[in-house]
């Protein structure tokens, strides 16, 4: 490539590492050369989270999880894109402008090809899809050229779901056909979504707090919050002062175990109360916590001891003790911790060291102690006295 041109990619990486954006990227047939681009740049670490080069027709269909049509094909992309997107939630910070990148090519190889050499690109934040089909001029450009030219339209489209503008030239993009499209979603689509389980979560980052780019666990108290009140506020800034650094967030489940989920003006009117307080709000669609550890991997999740005596209770696994063991230590492999307030249960105010919590899971359950926190008001009592 060309002095001007390697140096203008290289201001162009330099602002994706400094804009709020962290990305999961999957490749598969082609744009090698972007992630060696991406991470010999200083910062990298703020934008990548991941890089995955699913290579094999058998790696890739783990990754779908089934067999595509096609694995080079427009649909493809987009299913790679959506995957890495919910990927990226997973590891991603709080307010960061989250993104995934699928991309799948049939570039020149070894043997001549009867069909075309082509690949389609697909971006997918949070309200955005962008795809991209491009089809090569077949036999005019060698390997590493079409390398190049697929790696600077990945490149390129990462720059651009970052809102940054592109300078750089495409190289060899003589007689190269490009076709493009995008779908923009509003916030109730985007609920939807969330809804039908195309997406994991939604995030809504109301806080101004400014975090160390350090603090990657998350603090999260999961709850229907109908309403919020000052118990949970107060709850929360315990917790911050026992787990030190991290994000503290407050989950909603969308989706209930024994009720039907929440309508979508529901959940807006929900999410409102925290817009007041400044405090960031997750929408999930998981209401077990073991799938919450799935989606939130090393987090401390915040929660009163009722909630722990029916962790720790074979009745909810099944009657099997084992069953409740295998799963809770699923939770415990994700890093997981569980901070446990003191709640009344049946007119008992119970802590942790109350509850009769197996050994191979004590770490996991860390006390609140109660001189620190005790709110015995609940979200149920205050709608009973509002007539609710």
């Amino acid at each position: 490539m060309a002095e001007s041109s390697t140096t203008m990619m290289r201001a162009a990486i330099e602002a994706i590492h400094s804009s709020p954006t962290q990305a999961v990227v999957y490749l598969s047939g082609g744009a090698s050369h972007v992630v060696g681009w991406l991470t010999s740049v200083p910062g990298a670490s703020n934008t990548v989270l991941e890089a995955v080069v699913p290579y094999s027709r058998m790696s890739m269909i783990q990754l779908l999880g089934k067999i595509p049509n096609q694995f080079v094909s427009q649909q493809t992309a987009e299913e790679m894109a959506l995957l890495a997107y919910n990927r990226a939630l997973r590891f991603s910070r709080p307010g960061a402008h989250v993104l995934g990148v699928g991309f799948t090519g049939s570039l020149a190889t070894t043997r001549p090809k009867l069909g075309d050499h082509r690949f389609h690109l697909s971006t997918r934040t949070s309200d955005r899809l962008w795809l991209s089909n491009v089809t090569l001029s077949k036999g005019l450009w060698t390997r590493e050229e079409e390398e190049v030219i697929s790696s600077q339209y990945v490149l390129k489209a990462i720059a651009s779901a970052c809102k940054i503008p592109v300078a750089f030239p495409l190289e060899f993009s003589e007689s190269n056909l490009s076709v493009e499209s995008e779908a923009l979603f509003s916030e109730d689509e985007e609920l939807a979504q969330l809804l039908n389980g195309e997406i994991d979560f939604k995030v809504y980052d109301f806080s101004s707090e400014k975090h160390s780019q350090d603090a990657e666990r998350k603090i999260i108290l999961p709850g229907s919050f109908n309403p919020l009140h000052d118990g949970h506020l107060k709850l929360m800034e315990v917790a911050r002062s026992i787990c030190g650094d991290g994000y503290p967030c407050f989950e909603i489940s969308a989706v209930n175990a024994d009720k039907p989920p929440l309508a979508i003006p529901q959940i807006k009117e929900r999410v409102q109360q925290f817009e007041k307080f400044g405090e960031t709000v997750i929408i999930s669609n998981q209401p077990f916590f073991y799938k919450k550890a799935d989606l939130f991997p090393g987090s401390a999740f915040v929660i009163g001891a009722d909630t722990a005596v029916r962790l720790v209770n074979p009745k909810y696994y099944e009657g099997s003790y084992e069953k409740m063991i295998q799963i809770l230590l699923r939770c415990k492999n994700t890093g997981c911790t569980f901070l446990v307030g003191g709640r009344n249960v049946d007119g008992v105010f119970l802590v942790v060291d109350d509850i009769e919590i197996p050994d191979v899971l004590k770490d996991m359950f860390i006390s609140i102690p109660a001189e620190k926190f005790r709110v015995d008001i609940s979200s149920t009592e205050i709608r009973k006295s509002r007539g609710l």
